[in-house]
């Protein structure tokens, strides 16, 4: 027979376990676990246009890493700042640069045509490729890569965009592996890229 102060524990601990278990599951639901999500959530079909004029869809991340940066031409800090710190990664990976994929994808489709994108990137590493489309097109690629964009007016009439700035990793499958931390010398981000070859 089981003694009468262990039961009311043994309620009580059931009670807590079946709370975690139904929390985790709720957060699960509603997308707050973001660790539990399968990689396949970020990404998906898309076909946008390069600098060059050539398509690119999703078959082009398959069979080598990407870095995906989103972000438009008329960025005043963070976009430039950014596409220089994966030039300076490309340039420390020397050859090998050549077997990864560094695309800057435009959420300003109205302003940065493939013409805009090929003067704004002459600045950047040459691997970089500078991909845009019609804004149908372009939301596709930002709601599959779940990345927040909106146009802000500003006061002149002009406007500019607030958007997610996080460089995503893909795999040689296309897959979603995390997000790159730029915050690093470029010789250690080069490093880390290199075992995904």
């Amino acid at each position: 027979m089981m003694d009468r102060t262990a039961r009311p524990l043994i309620v009580i601990a059931a009670f807590a376990s079946s709370l975690v278990v139904g929390l985790v599951f709720v957060l699960w639901l509603l997308g707050g676990l973001r660790g539990v999500t399968a990689p396949a959530s970020i990404g998906g079909p898309f076909q946008l246009t390069d600098q060059a004029g050539q398509t690119v869809t999703e078959k082009n991340l398959q069979g080598r890493p990407s870095l995906i940066f989103f972000g438009f031409t008329h960025c005043p800090d963070v976009c430039p700042t950014s596409l220089f710190e994966i030039s300076e990664v490309l340039r420390a990976m020397g050859k090998d640069a050549d077997r990864v994929n560094a695309y800057f994808v435009s959420v300003d489709p109205e302003r940065d045509t493939a013409a805009a994108m090929k003067d704004y990137l002459s600045s950047f590493d040459p691997h970089l490729k500078g991909l845009t489309g019609d804004p149908d097109a372009v939301a596709k690629v930002i709601s599959g890569f779940r990345v927040y964009a909106k146009k802000v007016p500003l006061k002149d009439g002009d406007y500019t965009m607030d958007h997610t700035a996080l460089v995503y990793l893909m795999d040689r499958d296309g897959k979603f592996v995390a997000p790159f931390n730029l915050k690093r010398t470029p010789e250690e981000a080069a490093k880390d890229i290199k075992r995904y070859l």
